[in-house]
């Protein structure tokens, strides 16, 4: 069996209640039917929902429904290296239920708020979601939130490690369990080789990057953001270049690489070379879309299987491989987005409208707790054992919000309203 009896443990045991069902379905049913993911719909994925008004714009992209683009390409990635297609796709389906409302920009101004603390980090908040704060299970020492599987946990977790013990860099922002977590997060982990990531989670990762790339260089292209042929004169270029080499690439990789990388997906037949908004510029677009999806699946699953060969690749018996080249057309098409669309300069400043917002909710939360908190945390707030305790309270009541329960809290606490 690709998965021992101990991937299937929950932290708090409980009967099953359909036989037949197995452990990861009922983990898939349980993501799927939480608040945490609905609230996705109503939380910033690259821009804010409701801002858009051009001519050619479609509905943008949330965190739910990049959430549901994800799991489904890491699901039949998965499947098709012989992962649990279940497990694959719960991991990929809460793989951003931490994330705060307005998106990374969210993320930053929160951890500046909870420093002294243990800091915020989106991945770190799923974690502490998935085992404590989402309503689901309780023992008589509190809540255990969804009572996944450790397998499912496990897939989940991007960065298994605690904020400063990045494998590599100990100063890098990105960590995944808080101290306060630690308990569970070790029995997640426990006989797991170090800080490596499973199988699982890798591929989790890579549609996450798959999913994100192509389809916000899409929602760019239907807003009239992107226009394809920019990309064919130098000076844009370079400039798209130096953004994928600032953000999105490792130090030192050479600009020619990610020029040849640009060309290949220029070269290729359904590359989107312009668009007007009609029914064929959408088919075409989509096509696109699909192209793309399918091109960075099929070459890390190709890679994967030459070095792996054709058994069932699960937990720790394997690597995703994913190709230089193709990492790089990936990473070109973040930057093009990026470039395009996050760079705006009306972005930044509602991204600098969002920062007040976090950061003045966090001060009026502070200061007139437990006024403010939903019963929920309310009740937290109340049996917090420390000061440190009743802070991580207030992080945990801004995380759970949406972008627009997030300005109406900080309306009404405040008195003020944000243009």
């Amino acid at each position: 069996m690709p998965y021992d009896l101990p991937s299937t443990d929950r932290w708090a045991a409980e009967p099953d209640k359909r036989p037949g069902r197995t452990a990861f379905q009922r983990d898939r049913a349980r993501i799927l039917h939480s608040s945490a993911l609905r609230r996705l719909a109503g939380k910033t994925q690259v821009v804010t929902p409701g801002t858009r008004t051009d001519a050619w714009d479609a509905t943008p992209r949330t965190r739910l429904t990049h959430s549901l683009e994800c799991a489904q390409v890491g699901r039949e990635l998965g499947a098709a290296l012989g992962c649990d297609p279940d497990l694959v796709e719960a991991a990929c389906l809460s793989h951003d239920l931490g994330h705060p409302p307005f998106g990374h920009n969210g993320e930053q101004a929160l951890n500046d708020f909870a420093r002294d603390c243990g800091g915020f980090e989106g991945n770190a908040q799923s974690l502490r979601l998935l085992t404590r704060i989402e309503p689901k299970r309780f023992t008589p020492e509190g809540s255990v939130g969804l009572n996944l599987t450790r397998a499912a946990l496990d897939a989940a977790t991007k960065y298994p490690w605690a904020r400063g013990a990045h494998p590599v860099d100990p100063a890098s922002p990105k960590f995944g369990v808080y101290e306060d977590d630690r308990p569970v997060f070790d029995w997640v982990r426990k006989e797991a080789p170090g800080t490596r990531t499973c199988f699982e989670a890798q591929v989790m990762d890579w549609a996450d990057d798959v999913a994100y790339s192509v389809h916000d260089v899409e929602d760019g292209l239907h807003a009239g953001h992107i226009d394809p042929n920019c990309l064919h004169a130098e000076p844009e270029r370079q400039e798209v270049f130096r953004v994928a080499v600032g953000r999105y690439v490792p130090a030192g990789t050479d600009p020619a690489d990610l020029a040849a990388a640009l060309d290949r997906l220029q070269d290729q037949p359904w590359w989107p070379h312009g668009y007007d908004g009609t029914a064929v510029a959408q088919a075409r677009l989509k096509d696109a879309t699909s192209q793309l999806i399918g091109r960075f699946c099929l070459a890390a699953e190709g890679a994967t299987r030459a070095r792996h060969g054709t058994g069932p690749l699960t937990r720790y018996d394997a690597e995703l491989v994913v190709p230089y080249e193709t990492r790089l057309e990936c990473a070109v098409l973040k930057a093009v987005a990026d470039r395009y669309v996050m760079q705006r300069a009306e972005q930044e400043l509602l991204r600098a409208d969002q920062r007040v917002v976090i950061s003045e909710l966090a001060e009026a939360l502070t200061a007139r707790a437990p006024d403010g908190l939903d019963p929920q945390f309310r009740a937290l707030f109340d049996r917090a054992p420390d000061e440190r305790a009743r802070k991580r309270v207030v992080v945990d009541q801004i995380a759970s919000l949406t972008d627009s329960s997030a300005r109406s809290l900080h309306a009404r606490l405040t008195g003020r309203t944000r243009p």
